[in-house]
């Protein structure tokens, strides 16, 4: 609760800054607050599961995915400062709506009761409406921002139904009691065709097949800092709270739905990845990809009891290695036209720094050892074997083999093309979360145990 008070608290500072007109100060005075409020929430780490009003449950579920999207929201804040530059007069607006943004985040996983999780999403929801149209003067962004917008609004409708459906059958939104109550003998037909609605919209919020259409032409179309967040932060954050949901809920799982999650993680992993391979523009690319990421991490939820720290450890190298990607291209891609793949041509001749941390990100996020990428997957692929789901972790292997075809033409085109021109400048903070953030996946990658452990 204290770390929600003080999130919010850090985005009305933001605004104050801008009528202040202390607009320089925004960008380091919002990266020392975050890591204060990364501070408070490390302080509940570990203390009794505790709530607030039945409204806020803080737990170590909570707080650790809690820092995660801290840690995450003081990169994109960071990289703010580069990419809103010729915007100086709107950077305290993009940077105010990043902090609700992750106001929204912490509600979405720390909820006792579903009042505040459809709160929460909300938050979350219209911060991400707003910075997906935000470049105006373009018409794609303008185009992602209404797609995202009607897309995301049906979506929160199905959960919103999903939610009164479940009220209905149990009557109640207090999580504590809907989870004594589901494990009475005689439930209403309402609390598992609610559980359904809810799952469904929370598939779309993580763009998981057949519920992506939305993401490659939103993420194409959208400023290249918010598709980063909507990779990374937005993803993370949406699986973490079906996760959760589905374990609060005490949603045992049946026969039949645990099928529908096998099959909507195959084919989110196989449509991902062979959509992928055909793509030229970097963001399209990597949307696909976050697509077929999605179908690993939707192989958390058949084994609820034991996968918490396996989703933690696997949303984090994911989210760092998606950072560090994208990077690299906000300093490429500044000023062009598009994000296509020729504009990294020759890159590692022209900023051999900037060509390695590419090439390792995407490494990473292919499974290639001693980055945390592949001990992310090792993990997973042993702990859903062990629940005895073959055929699953076969397609899964397979998929990651597919994978490495599209990460390997970006990095052939850094390595073996002609460079196009040479760009000048050394932005210091695009290098620094560059760097920082590959490093911090290579550290967990070599020391898994950091964050395994938190949940385990």
């Amino acid at each position: 609760m204290n770390t929600l008070i003080a999130i919010i608290g850090l985005g009305v500072f933001c605004l104050l800054f801008e009528i202040l007109n202390l607009r320089k100060a925004i960008i380091p005075v919002t990266i020392i607050g975050l890591l204060g409020v990364l501070a408070i929430n490390y302080s509940e780490f570990g203390l009794t599961e505790s709530y607030y009003n039945n409204m806020i449950a803080v737990s170590k579920y909570s707080t650790a995915f809690s820092s995660l999207f801290i840690v995450l929201t003081i990169f994109l804040v960071a990289l703010s400062y580069n990419f809103y530059e010729d915007h100086q007069t709107k950077i305290s607006d993009y940077v105010a709506i990043k902090i609700f943004l992750l106001a929204g985040a912490v509600a979405m996983v720390s909820f006792g009761n579903l009042a505040m999780f459809f709160l929460g999403i909300e938050v979350l929801s219209i911060a991400l409406y707003v910075l997906a149209a935000s470049d105006r003067t373009k018409i794609k962004s303008n185009e992602a921002g209404m797609k995202y917008f009607l897309m995301g609004s049906f979506a929160s409708g199905i959960i919103l139904f999903g939610i009164c459906l479940i009220y209905g059958a149990m009557g109640s939104f207090d999580v504590v009691e809907i989870s004594d109550l589901s494990q009475s003998a005689e439930l209403p037909i309402w609390f598992p065709i609610g559980i359904v609605l809810l799952t469904v919209g929370m598939l779309f919020k993580v763009a998981a097949v057949p519920f992506h259409f939305w993401a490659p032409d939103v993420y194409e179309g959208s400023p290249a800092l918010t598709t980063a967040l909507m990779s990374t932060l937005a993803k993370v954050v949406a699986i973490a709270t079906l996760y959760k949901l589905l374990t609060i809920l005490n949603a045992e799982l049946s026969e039949s739905y645990v099928i529908v999650i096998v099959i909507v993680s195959m084919l989110s992993m196989t449509v991902g990845n062979i959509m992928a391979l055909r793509q030229v523009n970097v963001k399209r690319m990597l949307a696909y990809s976050g697509i077929s990421h999605a179908g690993f991490m939707l192989m958390t939820l058949l084994t609820l009891a034991t996968s918490a720290g396996t989703l933690l450890y696997y949303t984090t190298a994911y989210a760092l290695a998606g950072i560090a990607a994208f990077s690299v291209i906000l300093y490429v891609c500044k000023n062009q036209d598009n994000e296509d793949i020729t504009n990294f041509h020759g890159l590692g001749k022209t900023n051999p720094l900037l060509a390695a941390i590419l090439t390792a990100s995407l490494l990473s996020m292919a499974g290639i050892p001693i980055f945390a990428g592949f001990f992310a997957k090792l993990f997973l692929f042993n702990q859903v074997l062990q629940a005895g789901y073959l055929a699953l972790v076969i397609v899964a292997v397979i998929n990651s083999i597919i994978s490495v075809g599209y990460y390997f033409k970006l990095i052939l085109a850094m390595y073996t093309k002609e460079p196009n021109e040479t760009r000048t400048g050394r932005p210091f903070l695009i290098y620094a979360v560059a760097v920082v953030s590959i490093l911090l996946n290579i550290v967990i990658g070599l020391f898994p145990s950091l964050v395994l452990d938190l949940l385990n």
